[in-house]
């Protein structure tokens, strides 16, 4: 009897007036949130460290080196923690944002420093002449980058940024640790309220697969309307 899986238990009633499927379903709404959040913070901050790392300027360089070295070094579920309990005592403004939104930059910057590393390799990917010719046209640095290497390097690194974007939406899960409404959350709670963890778990493992297979469907979709010829991309 115990082996036996009771499915039904989602249209049961939580006590607090919806079921274990709404309250799923909610969850699931978080998790979508906090990873497709993180996910803008990671791509801005990520690429612009990334295009840092190859301008010829040793500090610009310095600076993109030493967040991405920073963010990348320390475990996720550190950097939840400090932005939860620590940041906000040393900069007490922060104490009125939601821990929602301080897991989001947690999880963004960490991701970020991922990316950043994908940027900088796609930039240095190209022929060195792209750059050479840019600016012997008369184009500043700034719109070298802007109109000549960004739109190809970006295109290379389509890729790698589709995997982090599925990672993103796995380690979102990590949030639960600071009482985020996601969906492990709900898994550990609603599993223990039910004695149906099996259910619960398999469940979430069911909605995290479709989020990441989502993305994954997606991104490749892109990656294949701007596939550079030559460049094995969209393969």
């Amino acid at each position: 009897m115990g082996s036996t899986w009771d499915w039904q238990i989602f249209l049961q009633d939580t006590g607090g007036g919806q079921s274990y499927l709404a309250w799923m379903m909610s969850a699931w709404g978080w998790t979508l949130s906090v990873a497709l959040l993180g996910l803008v913070v990671a791509l801005l901050v990520g690429s612009l460290m990334g295009i840092l790392r190859t301008v010829p300027s040793k500090g610009l360089q310095f600076l993109g080196n030493a967040w991405t070295e920073l963010f990348r070094n320390i475990p996720l579920l550190v950097q939840i923690f400090l932005w939860y309990h620590v940041i906000p005592t040393l900069f007490l403004s922060l104490r009125a944002i939601p821990s929602f939104l301080l897991v989001v930059f947690a999880l963004g910057f960490f991701t970020s420093a991922r990316i950043a590393e994908q940027v900088k390799a796609g930039i240095n990917a190209l022929p060195k002449g792209q750059r050479y010719a840019g600016l012997a046209m008369g184009l500043t640095l700034p719109q070298t980058y802007r109109y000549v290497i960004l739109p190809m390097a970006f295109r290379i690194v389509i890729p790698p940024i589709t995997s982090e974007s599925m990672n993103i939406i796995k380690n979102s899960s990590v949030a639960f640790a600071v009482s985020i409404a996601e969906l492990t959350m709900f898994a550990m709670q609603a599993g223990e309220e039910t004695s149906r963890p099996i259910e619960m778990y398999l469940a979430v493992t069911v909605l995290y697969f479709i989020s990441a297979f989502a993305i994954n469907r997606i991104a490749t979709f892109i990656e294949g309307r701007l596939q550079v010829p030559g460049m094995g991309v969209g393969k």
